[in-house]
């Protein structure tokens, strides 16, 4: 381990790329706590305590680092290019010219990222638009949360001017494309994925603080008894995200002028989490709309008692009130996502049509439509084990916050899943810089 650690900065290449990439991280770890001219910087501890209740402003701050409840340049986060590129995978496959785009190479890759920044600056337009308005209005858009009228960020109706609203949109939304440029920036220059190490920065900035608080206010017992959870929540999750099947393909043996190419035989590995962490955001963002609409429901009558079903029985992860409605539709949501997404992520026909064109096949499998029907059918039953693993990861912490009577808890399944497949990803290709160099990696 240490030995991989000196080996790590022996090499100027790599060395510079993780100083590099640091040195990004850091600076957006200042930017997340620069607040947005114009907003009453007083008004900032009533937002803090607000996120504390959770809810859907916890939800968002988790991927702000703290950001968020700062209303800091860099408040949106990475999420509305997270959002965007969701959006853009879905619309390749339902608009033939963006699977045209998919399917041509580094030309097509260019112009679906050139389409992807347009709608992330699209999105953060709305997105900072809707916040603003939120924190006027007492964040009653955020559900359920206490003294909402404490909150105005603006300092009063004299002051929510549309200047006023103005700069703060364009401070959010450029502070949104400043957050998409450093990302873009690790990934060309860096190590690692860069809007990956942007979200992990974010998650894993607020464990220590979040850990001490935890700790204070619940004791050492039931500190001790959720960090065993967490401990072995994140053995389970090393192991399922680093589980694949991998189908062996062999190619035939060709000849080409005076070469023969071919013959050699390799693999398709298939995740057992195909899908990774986006089940969890969709389910999560779609149970969490309902707590948002039922702010604009009149006041009395049928408007009370749908409001009154709602918070009962899918605000299960704002108040700690555990339902088993909340975990039998947010299980379901997650599982049902989770093969959305892996299909659009993997085409077994496009797969089978790829093979085919190399000149491969899979031994016993016959090139063409059996091969589709072959790799659709591991990937269906791959994709369960996955789906039911990250849907407990989904649901039991909020069960055993209840049982505990805890109302948060930072190193909850979300949070470690984000961190540990982030954490793996970049070990992997610092790996295999080092064993370029017939250095001993990291990883067994």
């Amino acid at each position: 381990m240490l030995s991989s650690l000196r080996n790590m900065f022996r090499i100027p290449d790599l060395r510079n790329k993780i100083v590099f990439t640091l040195l990004v991280l850091a600076v957006y770890r200042v930017g997340s706590h620069i607040p947005v001219p114009g907003i009453d910087i007083s008004s900032l501890k009533t937002l803090r305590q607000q996120a504390e209740q959770g809810g859907v402003l916890a939800f968002f701050q988790l991927f702000s680092g703290g950001a968020l409840t700062n209303f800091a340049v860099f408040a949106l986060g990475i999420m509305p290019y997270i959002t965007s590129s969701i959006i853009i995978q879905i619309l390749t496959v339902v608009i033939p010219k963006l699977e045209q785009w998919q399917q041509q190479g580094a030309v097509g890759q260019r112009k679906l990222t050139q389409a992807t920044r347009y709608l992330t600056m699209a999105i953060a337009v709305v997105q900072s638009t809707g916040l603003a308005f939120v924190f006027h209005n007492g964040g009653s858009g955020f559900g359920q949360v206490q003294n909402p009228t404490n909150l105005d960020l603006f300092g009063g109706d004299q002051n929510f001017t549309l200047a006023r609203v103005s700069l703060v949109v364009l401070t959010l939304t450029v502070g949104t494309a400043v957050l998409m440029w450093m990302g873009e920036l690790i990934t060309q220059r860096g190590i690692g994925q860069g809007m990956s190490l942007l979200i992990f920065a974010s998650v894993v900035s607020s464990l220590p603080g979040q850990g001490s608080a935890l700790r204070a206010e619940e004791g050492n017992t039931v500190f001790t008894i959720l960090m065993a959870f967490a401990l072995l929540l994140l053995v389970l999750i090393v192991i399922i995200e680093n589980g694949q099947r991998r189908i062996p393909v062999q190619f035939a043996k060709r000849v080409v002028g005076r070469r023969m190419y071919g013959g050699q035989s390799t693999y398709i590995p298939l995740k057992v989490n195909q899908s990774g962490i986006i089940p969890i955001i969709f389910a999560s963002s779609v149970l969490y709309l309902p707590l948002i609409i039922t702010n604009v429901l009149p006041t009395g009558g049928w408007g009370d008692s749908v409001r009154s079903f709602v918070d009962k029985n899918l605000g299960g992860g704002t108040g700690g009130n555990f339902t088993w409605v909340y975990a039998v539709v947010l299980g379901t949501l997650v599982v049902g996502f989770a093969y959305f997404y892996t299909a659009i992520s993997f085409d077994p026909a496009r797969q089978a049509d790829t093979i085919r064109k190399q000149g491969g096949f899979i031994p016993g499998i016959r090139p063409g439509p059996q091969t589709e029907k072959y790799l659709a059918k591991i990937l269906s039953r791959i994709t369960l084990p996955g789906a039911l693993f990250i849907a407990a990861i989904a649901v039991l912490p909020v069960l055993l916050l209840t049982i505990f009577d805890v109302r948060n808890f930072p190193f909850a399944g979300t949070t470690i899943l984000i961190a540990v497949g982030v954490a793996l990803e970049t070990m992997k290709q610092i790996d295999s810089q080092l064993m370029m160099r017939n250095y001993e990696g990291f990883l067994k």
